[in-house]
């Protein structure tokens, strides 16, 4: 079994709690405020009793490469689970985006996520990859509900 590896990204914003829940939990409206990194978002499946709650699939990225995220546990405003769908392409991936009312307005944004390696000696090259990558799309996301795209 190879190594456990985790990254953190935290944000602010001045949107409120709901808002950047509400882009960041639709799949398919990733492609309006993520791009260039992500031009195609879609449901591949909807969830079991919200269409975007737990077991809906979004699948988000580029063809040939989509990746397919499935929704774990969802609380509408506040926090979003999601793991690779099939495990791939990382084993064992798991995120959590956690949307917390900040003091006088606005939102405390804490994007998490674990993994295990799957070469050994790769864990740290592609946590840091990864943190790199939900700071670009915490980033955009953030933009994205302050300027209400």
């Amino acid at each position: 079994m190879g190594r456990r590896f985790s990254f953190e990204v935290n944000r602010t914003s001045t949107a409120p709690p709901e808002a950047l829940f509400a882009l960041e939990a639709d799949g398919p409206r990733w492609a309006e405020w993520a791009k260039p990194l992500i031009v195609q978002a879609r449901w591949a499946r909807r969830g079991t009793d919200l269409p975007e709650g737990v077991g809906a699939v979004r699948e988000v990225g580029l063809w040939p490469v989509l990746l397919r995220e499935e929704t774990l546990e969802y609380e509408p405003g506040r926090k979003h689970v999601y793991a690779f769908a099939g495990g791939k392409p990382l084993k064992d991936y798991r995120a959590e985006v956690l949307f917390t009312p900040a003091p006088g307005g606005g939102t405390h944004l804490r994007w998490t996520g674990t993994f295990t390696e799957p070469v050994r000696g790769s864990g740290p090259a592609l946590a840091a990859t990864l943190r790199a990558v939900i700071r670009l799309i915490s980033g955009m996301l953030v933009k994205a509900a302050e300027t209400g795209r």
